[in-house]
């Protein structure tokens, strides 16, 4: 894909905890990452969703996002994203209508439909206060379309015995944060499409399938006052150190994560570099590491750059989301993520060094 301008790039955050961390210098070191994102140049800042893990502390999307969009200036902070089988509609509706009256043009709503638990993390958010009905999932499309219209400035109304009643999810909003869908199957594909929403595929997490989930997205698109065309971006995970082999040893820690969420392995809290490198896994599991990274974006800056615009060009999208998976050496400060944020300040340098070079007058003799 050649363009007069750079690509533009997102960041997307699970809160990860290392170790040597406890949940408030995980958070702590988010709003450092976030505050390096702004500074950047970063168009947005997302946090995911994930529940009684113990090396994510990514727990609760709007009270993260008012953390960082506090500590940041102008980076566009959402979710990435809120699993709205766990909530009642009315209150994302809630929680992001007043995210938005708070830092307006800065907020988006990015919506899943993945549990983004285990089995019985996802009863008791979903039942254990009696709240959420128990086919959370199959009103998927219902809820998406509640939480839309419940943050209209108008309100929604409902019918109860012949008589209108009109919920707002905030006195007086004079603005609405952009909805977008996500997903890891077509399934959400399809609802974004129908319903005229931007669509992101969660590329960084299963690497497959992200074309067809596109095409199914663009070519069924209508058109909607929520967007006029398709509109979407690509997520992929991403280690930049200033050599290949510094990269390749931060990386291991988040890969032996992963093999263990795929394998049924124990999860704990992320390794540090140093004892990552001692792990030996079996054959079959050190094979799956090697395929993973295949989907991966590993290396120096230059490499890393040069496969983040081929990625983009492959599935024709002008913004990719970052997710920094660099894991950190034994006595790093544990407040900070130091490698992660080193990750993102070198592709960011050469985006902006790739955008001066293509702007330059070419040179006649």
């Amino acid at each position: 894909m050649v363009t007069d301008r750079p690509l533009t790039l997102s960041v997307l955050d699970l809160v990860p905890v290392r170790a040597d961390q406890s949940t408030g210098d995980a958070v702590a070191a988010s709003i450092g990452l976030a505050q390096t994102a702004d500074r950047a140049g970063y168009q947005r800042y997302w946090l995911a969703e994930h529940h009684n893990m113990p090396a994510v502390a990514a727990t609760n999307p709007a009270v993260l996002i008012a953390m960082v969009a506090g500590a940041t200036e102008r980076i566009r902070v959402g979710s990435g994203g809120v699993m709205l089988p766990n909530h009642a509609p009315l209150v994302v509706a809630e929680q992001f209508a007043l995210l938005e009256a708070a830092y307006p043009g800065r907020i988006d709503l990015g919506i899943g439909r993945a549990p983004g638990s285990d089995p019985v993390t996802s009863w008791a958010l979903r039942h254990g206060a009696g709240g959420v009905e128990p086919d959370a999932v199959g009103h998927f499309p219902e809820y998406v379309q509640n939480v839309v219209a419940m943050m209209d400035p108008a309100g929604v109304g409902l019918d109860l015995g012949g008589r209108e009643y009109v919920l707002h999810a905030t006195p007086r909003s004079t603005s609405v944060p952009p909805v977008w869908l996500l997903g890891s199957s077509d399934y959400s594909a399809h609802l974004a499409a129908e319903l005229g929403l931007p669509y992101v595929f969660a590329h960084h997490f299963s690497g497959n399938g992200t074309a067809q989930a596109l095409h199914a997205y663009r070519s069924q698109f209508r058109p909607s006052a929520a967007a006029s065309e398709p509109r979407t971006f690509l997520t992929l995970n991403v280690c930049v150190a200033e050599t290949e082999e510094l990269a390749r040893r931060l990386v291991r820690p988040q890969v032996l994560a992963m093999v263990a969420l795929r394998t049924g392995g124990e999860l704990r809290p992320q390794l540090s570099v140093e004892d990552a490198a001692e792990v030996t896994l079996p054959a079959e599991h050190e094979a799956l590491a090697t395929s993973m990274l295949e989907r991966w974006v590993v290396g120096t800056p230059e490499s890393a750059y040069a496969r983040v615009e081929d990625l983009a060009s492959t599935f024709a999208v002008d913004e990719v989301m970052l997710h920094p998976v660099a894991g950190a050496f034994a006595g790093s400060d544990p407040r900070r993520s130091s490698a992660r944020e080193r990750s993102l300040e070198l592709l960011s340098e050469l985006a902006h060094l790739t955008l001066t070079q293509r702007q330059a007058p070419a040179l006649t003799s």
